[in-house]
C-alpha cells in the first residue's frame, strides 16, 4: 500500500515538474521575450486590418501537419503496436511538450513511448528515430533545393563556393537516401558498437527495422514531404497576413532557406525561437523593412504549430500513468 501510495506521488510529482517547466518555458519566450509588446501590437493591428481568411488557413492547416506526422508514426509502429489514431495523436501532441523542453527536439521520443506498451519503449523509440530521419531528409533535400533558388536569385556567392556547397550536399543526401533505404544494415553495425552491448534493450529492439521493407519506407517518406508542405505553405500564408508581398517560388525557396539552416544547427530550447527570428528577418528583410512584422509572423506561426499543440499535450500527459508507462508499477491513477 506504501509503495503504491509513493508510487502515485512520485507519478504526479514527475506531471507537475513537466507542468512547471511548460509554464517557465512560454512564460521565457513569450511574456519575456524581446519585442513582445511590439510584437502583440502588430498582431492585434494585423488583426483588426486584415482579412482572416489568410490565418484561418494557417490555424486549419495546424491538424493537418499532426495528422501526417500521425499517420507516419502510426505505420512505422504497425508491426509491434496497434494503437488507435487517437491515442496515436495524442502520443504525437505528449512528444511535442517534451519536445520544446529539449534541444533539437530530441524530447519527443520520451513523450510518445508513454503511449505504447512498457516492453514495446525501446520499439517506439527505433520507429521515432526512422520517422524523424525520413524528415530530415525532406527538410534536406526540398531545402537545398531551395537555398540553390534563393541564393541564385536574391544573394552573393562565388560560383565556385555555391556549386561546392550544392554538389556537396546533394552527395549527402543521396548517401543518406541509401542508408535510409537500407536500414536494417545498422543492426550487425549497432551489434559491434563498442560498450552498446551493455543497452542491450536497446540493441535487442533494433532489429524492428527488418521489418521495414521498402514500400512502408516510401508511404513514410510520402509522409514527411506532405508534412514539409503543410508547414511551407502555413509559413507562406501567415507571411502574407502580415503584409509581407512575396510571390509563391520565392516564398518556398527563402522558406526552404530558413528550415535548412534551423534544422542544421541544434540549439536549446530557449533558443530556437530566437535563432528562428533571426533566420526570418536575414532572409525576409530583402523584401520587406519591417522586421516587426516579420517577427509577428514568425511568433504566431510558433505559437499555432508548436505551443498549441505542446498544451494539448500536457493534457494528454496528466492522463497517463507515467510510471506504468515505462515499466515501474502496475498501479493505476
Amino acid at each position: 500500500m506504501i509503495k503504491i501510495l509513493n508510487n502515485k506521488l512520485l507519478n504526479w510529482s514527475i506531471k507537475l515538474l513537466i507542468t512547471a517547466l511548460m509554464a517557465w518555458v512560454l512564460y521565457y519566450q513569450i511574456f519575456a521575450k524581446e519585442n513582445i509588446d511590439q510584437i502583440w501590437e502588430t498582431f492585434l493591428k494585423t488583426l483588426r486590418s486584415q482579412p482572416l481568411g489568410w490565418l484561418m488557413a494557417v490555424i486549419f492547416l495546424m491538424p493537418v501537419n499532426w495528422i501526417f506526422e500521425t499517420c507516419k508514426w502510426r505505420l512505422l509502429i504497425q508491426g509491434f503496436e496497434q494503437l488507435s489514431f487517437k491515442k496515436s495523436l495524442s502520443a504525437i501532441f505528449a512528444g511535442v511538450t517534451f519536445s520544446i523542453l529539449t534541444p533539437n527536439r530530441i524530447g519527443e521520443y520520451g513523450g510518445r513511448v508513454l503511449f505504447v506498451k512498457p516492453e514495446n519503449n525501446w520499439k517506439a523509440v527505433v520507429a521515432t528515430l526512422v520517422g524523424s530521419y525520413s524528415q530530415l531528409l525532406a527538410i534536406l533535400s526540398l531545402g537545398i533545393l531551395g537555398f540553390a533558388v534563393f541564393v541564385s536569385r536574391h544573394l552573393e556567392l562565388e560560383s565556385y563556393i555555391f556549386r561546392s556547397v550544392l554538389f556537396l550536399s546533394f552527395t549527402l543526401v543521396l548517401i543518406m537516401l541509401f542508408c535510409f533505404y537500407n536500414i536494417d544494415v545498422i543492426i550487425p553495425i549497432a551489434k559491434k558498437i563498442p560498450y552498446l552491448h551493455k543497452l542491450k534493450k536497446f540493441v535487442k529492439n533494433v532489429n524492428v527495422l527488418r521489418s521495414y521493407d521498402t514500400q512502408l519506407l516510401n508511404k513514410a517518406l510520402l509522409f514527411a514531404f506532405l508534412r514539409y508542405m503543410v508547414y511551407s505553405l502555413q509559413y507562406y500564408l501567415v507571411l502574407r497576413y502580415f503584409g509581407i508581398e512575396i510571390n509563391l517560388l520565392t516564398g518556398f525557396s527563402g522558406i526552404a532557406t530558413i528550415f535548412l539552416f534551423q534544422t542544421s544547427i541544434p540549439l536549446p530550447p530557449l533558443m530556437g525561437l530566437v535563432a528562428r527570428g533571426e533566420l526570418a528577418i536575414f532572409i525576409w528583410t530583402h523584401f520587406s523593412a519591417n522586421e516587426i512584422s516579420i517577427l509577428a509572423a514568425t511568433f504566431i506561426l510558433w505559437i499555432i504549430n508548436i505551443i498549441v499543440p505542446a498544451l494539448i499535450g500536457t493534457i494528454f500527459i496528466g492522463n497517463v500513468n507515467i510510471l506504468k508507462s515505462l515499466g515501474y508499477g502496475n498501479q493505476r491513477t
